[in-house]
């Protein structure tokens, strides 16, 4: 293609954004391009409104035992996997109350197995008749005596093991630790909080919408996230809680968003559309779709005529966008724009050489 093309096809294109719409025609002949004929159709009819983002997952780590801390794996901002260590404590203490239970449980142990022998001597002595019921009776409390030390001897085990596992502080689930509320070297008591954390895994959004569009969104509690990228994340579900800031009044709303790769992080802002009702649109294939700067056309084909001409868009919802001005139902628009440009090009060659 020579430079005088070039410049040709490029002078058509401004016209175009500049909000002019030449037709260029090519040899009385209509353009070999296929085409779509842009009607309306139902869509639904919503309203966007600012929201941000927060995770659904997010706690902060108390200690449940006391003593010293001796590792901080991880610092502020680090990505921490579940079940990883975030504190680990000085254990002395615990162990040593661990095997104290450890000495009473095998105590308590040895002295139920003996009330258990007794108990049974005696037993078969009494349906014998060879000992008085009293004596049957004082080895039945023995035995079940010694059955309630050991009961006890063994959930003072399990609870000096807990002591000791508290000790060792784990991530419940992956996400970023955001905060660390001690250092290592100090000393902790039951209750003190120990570091922060949250996961990216599980992301919701809170949107302050006017009181006057309460009612038609809690009749269709339908809502999605608008990326930048032009996607549209379907939220799972919908919770409008049931009162008003006084101030503002309006209606706090939560969107939970499903579990996939968003590219949202905690703390930003989003836009998120609400269904509010339905309404009737032209909708255009996204792939149809010219983008100059900040300038959005289609080619529109009108019988042996091509012409470039500007749009205004709304929403997007899957491959298509409505489109809000530019466009009247029942015109024609190519599906390729690059085989359209094409033709055009062709077409003012013609035109420039002749």
């Amino acid at each position: 293609m020579s430079l005088r093309t070039i410049l040709l096809a490029a002078l058509a294109v401004g016209l175009a954004a500049c909000g002019r719409d030449p037709a260029i025609e090519r040899d009385s002949v209509e353009p070999p391009l296929a085409t779509l004929t842009v009607e309306l159709g139902t869509m639904p009819r919503e309203r966007v409104w600012d929201g941000v983002v927060e995770a659904v997952d997010q706690a902060t780590l108390s200690a449940q035992t006391g003593g010293r801390v001796v590792e901080l794996p991880f610092d502020v901002n680090d990505y921490v996997k579940a079940g990883e260590v975030v504190v680990r404590f000085t254990d002395v203490e615990q162990q040593a109350g661990q095997r104290r239970a450890q000495a009473a449980f095998h105590a308590a142990e040895a002295a139920f197995r003996e009330a258990e022998a007794d108990y049974r001597r005696i037993a078969d002595l009494y349906q014998r008749q060879l000992v008085s019921r009293a004596q049957f009776d004082q080895a039945t409390a023995r035995r079940d005596a010694a059955r309630a030390q050991l009961d006890a001897a063994r959930a003072a085990l399990r609870e000096a093991g807990e002591q000791v596992d508290y000790t060792v502080i784990r991530a419940p689930y992956s996400g970023i630790l955001t905060e660390r509320h001690v250092r290592v070297g100090e000393t902790v008591r039951p209750g003190q909080p120990l570091v922060s954390g949250l996961s990216l895994a599980k992301l919701r959004v809170h949107v302050d919408v006017p009181q006057s569009e309460i009612d038609a969104l809690r009749e269709h509690r339908k809502a999605a996230v608008l990326l930048p990228d032009g996607r549209r994340i379907e939220a799972e579900t919908v919770t409008v809680f049931p009162y008003a800031d006084p101030a503002t009044h309006s209606f706090k709303v939560r969107l939970d968003l499903p579990e996939v790769e968003t590219g949202l992080y905690p703390g930003m802002t989003v836009k998120a559309a609400f269904v509010l009702g339905e309404a009737e649109r032209l909708r255009v294939p996204v792939s149809a779709l010219v983008r100059r700067s900040e300038v959005t056309a289609v080619y529109v084909v009108d019988g042996t005529r091509v012409s470039l001409r500007q749009v205004r868009l709304g929403h997007r919802i899957g491959d298509e966008v409505e489109v809000l001005a530019g466009l009247s139902p029942g015109e024609r628009i190519a599906v390729d724009p690059l085989a359209a440009r094409l033709w055009l090009a062709g077409a003012l060659t013609e035109r420039g050489d002749g």
